[in-house]
C-alpha cells in the first residue's frame, strides 16, 4: 500500500488566557471551540464542511462542558453536519499533538482524506471544569508506579543510551507523589543547571514573545474570540453570578513585558519540591509555565486532495515520534521521541531549522536541546510557553501550527514541534515547509 503525503493546510488558535483569572473563565470552552472551528473553515472556503471526515479533540480534564465527546459537541455548535465523526484523546500535555498524529496517520493510509485536530483546556475552574478524584488514591498510584527494584529499573537498558549523563540513584529512587515541578528539579540536578540559567531562559522567552507581538507575528494564528468579560471580586475570584459585557479577546495574557533577571531571582522555589541529591532548589513560578485556558485547531488533508482543491498548504508532515521515559525525569521525554521522529523523517537533527519546544519548565528544554544537538537559537524564536502559556490539551496543536507559520515566514525548510508529557513520555512532530 502506498502511503499518502499528509499536509497542514492551516491552523488557528484562541489567545491563551490566565487560568482562573483570565478572559476565558466566564466562557464555555465548547462555545469558544466552536468559534475557533468556524474561523478555521471561514479562512479556508474551498474546504466544504461535507469534506471533513473526522474531528479529534485533545483534552486532559475531560469534564464540565467537554464531558462525553467534546469534539462532537464543538462540531455541532459550529454547525457542522452530524455525519462527521469525532473523538477525544487524553495523552496529558501531548493530547492535541496525539490527535494530530492519529488523524495524519489515518490520512496517510488512505482511510481519511480531510480531518481537523483540535485541543482545548480549562485550567482555571479546575481541569475541564470538573472535580478531581481523591488525593489518597493519586498518592497510592504514584507510590506503586515509582517503586522499582533494580531488576525492573534495568529492563530497558537502551533507554539510557539516549542521554550523555547518568541518572543518579537518588533521583531514580525518589518515590513520593511526583509532581511535575519535582521532575523539573530532578532534571536540573542531573544536568547541574543553575538557577540563574533557568531564570535567564524565562526572561528570554518573555522578551522574544513581546518582540513577536510588536512585529505582528501571532496575527497569523490567533483569531479573535467574542467572550464575556468576567467579573472578579476584590480577591481576584470570578463572580459567576454577575454578567460582564461581551468583548473581543485576541491577546495572550501571560506575556510580561519588562520581565528581567533581577525580578525573577527574587521568586521563591515552588512549595513542596525537594532536592533528592541535596542541592539548591531551582524551580520557581518564574521559570515554569503558567496555567491557562485556550483552544487550538489544525486542518489536515492528503496532499493529493489539497492539490485537487487548489490549496497552498503550509507544510508536509515528515515524521512522528512518541516515547516513554522514567517518570522521575519526565521533562527529558522529547529526547527519545524526537530521535524516533528524525529516523521516521529520514533527516538529521542539524537539518532542523526551527523548533517549537513546549516550555513546561526551562529546566527540561535546555538539557533536552543539548542532548539532541539543537542550538537554543533555533528554539522558540518568537517566545515559548513560559510566556505564551500552556493550556495542557491545546498546546500540542499550537506548537505544530506555530512552527508551520514560522517556517513560511522565515523561508526555512524543516521544523520540529515537541513536548514532554506527564507520567513520563515525550511526543514529537517533524514538518517540511511547502
Amino acid at each position: 500500500m502506498e502511503l499518502q503525503n499528509v499536509v497542514i493546510v492551516d491552523g488557528v488558535r484562541s489567545a491563551f488566557a490566565r487560568g482562573g483569572r483570565g478572559k476565558l473563565v466566564a466562557t464555555r470552552l465548547d462555545e469558544a471551540g466552536a468559534q475557533v472551528l468556524r474561523a478555521l473553515l471561514e479562512r479556508n472556503p474551498k474546504v466544504q464542511p461535507r469534506m471533513i471526515e473526522d474531528i479529534g479533540l485533545g483534552n486532559v480534564g475531560g469534564a464540565g462542558e467537554l464531558a462525553g465527546i467534546g469534539a462532537d459537541t464543538i462540531a455541532r455548535l459550529a454547525g457542522l453536519p452530524s455525519e462527521i465523526s469525532a473523538f477525544d484523546t487524553n495523552r496529558q500535555c501531548g493530547s492535541s499533538m496525539e490527535v494530530l498524529h492519529r488523524i495524519a496517520q489515518s490520512i496517510a493510509v488512505g482511510a481519511t482524506e480531510v480531518g481537523i485536530a483540535m485541543g482545548a483546556e480549562r485550567m482555571g475552574r479546575q481541569l475541564g471544569g470538573g472535580q478531581r478524584g481523591p488525593t489518597t488514591r493519586i498518592t497510592e498510584f504514584n507510590r506503586r508506579r515509582l517503586e522499582q527494584t533494580p531488576e525492573q529499573r534495568n529492563m530497558a537498558p537502551d533507554h539510557f543510551e539516549n542521554f550523555s549523563v547518568p541518572f543518579p540513584d537518588e533521583i531514580l529512587d525518589y518515590s513520593p507523589v511526583l509532581s511535575m515541578v519535582q521532575t523539573a528539579q530532578n532534571v536540573a540536578e542531573v544536568y547541574n543547571l543553575s538557577r540563574e540559567e533557568l531564570d535567564q531562559f524565562a526572561v528570554d522567552s518573555h522578551r522574544k514573545a513581546v518582540a513577536a507581538y510588536e512585529k505582528g507575528v501571532y496575527k497569523d494564528e490567533i483569531i479573535p474570540l467574542e467572550v464575556e468579560d468576567p467579573v472578579f471580586d476584590a480577591e481576584g475570584n470570578w463572580v459567576e453570578s454577575e454578567r460582564g459585557p461581551m468583548i473581543i479577546f485576541d491577546r495572550d495574557e501571560c506575556i510580561r513585558p519588562g520581565t528581567n533577571i533581577e525580578t525573577l531571582s527574587q521568586l521563591p522555589p515552588v512549595k513542596g519540591i525537594v532536592s533528592p541529591t541535596g542541592q539548591e532548589l531551582r524551580i520557581t513560578a518564574g521559570n515554569s509555565c503558567p496555567t491557562n485556558d485556550g483552544i487550538s485547531a489544525v486542518l489536515l488533508m492528503s496532499e493529493r486532495k489539497a492539490l485537487e482543491l487548489g490549496l497552498e498548504p503550509l507544510a508536509r508532515i515528515k515524521g512522528y515520534g512518541i516515547a516513554g521515559i522514567k517518570p522521575q525525569v519526565m521533562g527529558l521525554g522529547p529526547v527519545p521521541s524526537t530521535k524516533k521522529a528524525l529516523k521516521y523523517a529520514g533527516i538529521e537533527a542539524d537539518q532542523i531549522d526551527r523548533v517549537e519546544f513546549n516550555e513546561a519548565f526551562a529546566a527540561q528544554v535546555i538539557p533536552s536541546c543539548r542532548e539532541l544537538g539543537i542550538p537554543l537559537e533555533k528554539v522558540n524564536v518568537n517566545g515559548g510557553s513560559i510566556a505564551i502559556g500552556h493550556p495542557l490539551g491545546a498546546t500540542g496543536a499550537r506548537l505544530v501550527l506555530t512552527v508551520a507559520h514560522e517556517l513560511r515566514r522565515s523561508g526555512k525548510k524543516y521544523g520540529l514541534a515537541t513536548q514532554c508529557i506527564g507520567a513520563g513520555m515525550g511526543i514529537s512532530t517533524i514538518i517540511e515547509a511547502l
